[in-house]
């Protein structure tokens, strides 16, 4: 059941706290520069281009939402997210955006505008052949974004990360492993990290694995379910 904006205002986190909430409305319920790190993969709207023509079949049917597995989140509403992001993010903090090649060139442009320096994309190799005709995909975009100035964890690490892709997870799991990675880069133990749409919580499991604070959102009951049993579960061990 979602939760009314004063019950997430007053949350209090001490390992996680998971939200069935929209993401805007969420951000617009956090306090000023109150998040050390943002990673997130919205559900982005050249997905529905794909499943028409069918290269996302798997996508296509799900308890989440009556629109296949998920609610699309339009590029319209970028710059309104972008502007929520920037502001609740403390001073010299680092925004990761995983998404395709497509929406890569709508949202830089957006994101630069409010304020984020972009520094590259970087690369997710999958390791596997995905979908589509077109030479399928292997791989994937995750943006790298910074407000004020802070250094990586790690120089040596390259702009291609090679993780194999979660197999028959929820649709479009990220692996924690390549969390990990992004998570040891760019936060410390104790710090927050948010997640707007975070699906089946592999963000949140990377944070709670690395000792950090996870705040996790999903507009979809199930996916909040589904993360929810995962995080508990690592906490557990």
């Amino acid at each position: 059941m979602r939760l009314s904006l004063p019950q997430i205002i007053k949350m209090e986190i001490t390992n996680f706290d998971l939200k069935c909430a929209d993401a805007l409305d969420f951000l617009g319920a956090l306090a000023d520069e109150s998040v050390d790190l943002f990673i997130t993969d919205p559900p982005y709207e050249s997905l529905e281009k794909h499943r028409a023509i069918g290269t996302t079949t798997r996508l296509k049917n799900s308890k989440a939402s009556s629109n296949a597995w998920f609610t699309i989140f339009p590029n319209s509403s970028f710059e309104q997210l972008f502007i929520e992001i920037y502001r609740v993010l403390k001073k010299n903090s680092h925004f990761y955006l995983f998404c395709d090649q497509e929406t890569a060139f709508i949202v830089k442009p957006i994101a630069e505008k409010v304020g984020f320096k972009f520094w590259k994309p970087l690369i997710w190799d999958k390791k596997k052949i995905g979908m589509g005709y077109h030479y399928r995909a292997r791989y994937e975009f995750i943006l790298f974004f910074e407000k004020g100035k802070r250094k990586l964890k790690n120089f040596s690490i390259p702009d291609i990360l090679e993780v194999p892709r979660v197999y028959r997870g929820y649709p479009t799991e990220k692996p924690v492993e390549l969390a990990e990675i992004l998570i040891g880069q760019s936060s410390d133990e104790g710090e927050l990290i948010v997640d707007p749409f975070m699906g089946a919580g592999s963000f949140g499991v990377a944070a709670i694995r690395n000792h950090r604070r996870f705040l996790g959102v999903d507009i979809a009951e199930e996916a909040v379910s589904v993360a929810k049993e995962r995080l508990y579960n690592e906490l557990s061990h």
